[in-house]
């Protein structure tokens, strides 16, 4: 009975937060800026007419980067504004546990990145139609790119728990994930190589969205990297909840 209930909550605030977003331009914005950067990075950037192979790679390769700073400012405003407004201690009085707060404002932001990631299948038609690409790594890219997303967003909605400020969570949030990004930034894994033991090179490198992202890239869905990011946003939900709850005691 207790389940059934927690899940009706969760539904509840889930439903409530994701049409929120489009009851603004927060989500049309993001959406059209994200297939533009998209669009862009993939076609102009990576030049993908030119390379004379068909494949999504390209594509893909520039989502880490844009998630960078649009997953921040989706989630900037999911526990700032209502710190802002006051409406927290609203919320708080409700039959509600701070885990199915949490959880329903992570589910509805997530599944909005995820209507976002849809609305980029034109490019999945397109590389089909002018060549021959592996649908299958194509799918396990999709899947990467999700589980990835997910882990963005539970670094923003956690920065977010712990100012009013949409700003700040913003620029806390970024630094965190540019952090995770450039673990395993070939660059700095090479720069690393050159003073470093093999054993801390590895260990820098599986913090990496980045590593794993690549990873699942190559076709394969690795059980090891999808319990790497649902660690994540376990890790990231569960500092979220301390802070809530912290704030539901005082």
């Amino acid at each position: 009975m207790r389940t059934t209930d927690s899940m009706t909550n969760i539904l509840a605030i889930m439903k409530r937060e994701f049409f929120g977003y489009f009851g603004s331009a927060v989500a049309y914005v993001f959406i059209v800026i994200f297939l533009m950067l998209l669009g862009f990075f993939t076609f102009y950037i990576s030049n993908f007419f030119e390379m004379g192979q068909a494949d999504l790679q390209g594509f893909f390769q520039w989502h880490p980067w844009i998630f960078m700073f649009l997953i921040p400012a989706v989630a900037m405003r999911l526990w700032a504004e209502e710190r802002r407004m006051g409406t927290i201690e609203l919320i708080l009085t409700f039959p509600v546990t701070v885990w199915e707060a949490i959880l329903g404002k992570f589910l509805a932001a997530w599944a909005f990145i995820g209507i976002a990631l849809v609305l980029t299948f034109p490019m999945v038609i397109t590389a089909a139609y002018l060549g021959n690409p592996d649908l299958g790594a194509t799918f396990c890219s999709y899947v990467g790119s999700l589980l990835m997303a997910g882990a963005f967003l539970s670094v923003g909605i956690m920065t977010s728990s712990l100012t009013r400020s949409q700003v700040v969570s913003f620029i806390i949030a970024i630094v965190i994930c540019l952090f995770f990004i450039l673990a395993g930034f070939p660059p700095v894994i090479r720069a690393l190589s050159g003073w470093a033991p093999a054993w801390l090179v590895d260990l820098v490198s599986s913090l990496s969205f980045l590593t794993h992202f690549m990873s699942i890239q190559r076709g394969v869905l690795d059980l090891r990297d999808v319990f790497y990011y649902a660690s994540v946003i376990f890790f990231m939900l569960f500092i979220n909840s301390v802070v809530i709850q912290n704030r539901r005691t005082a």
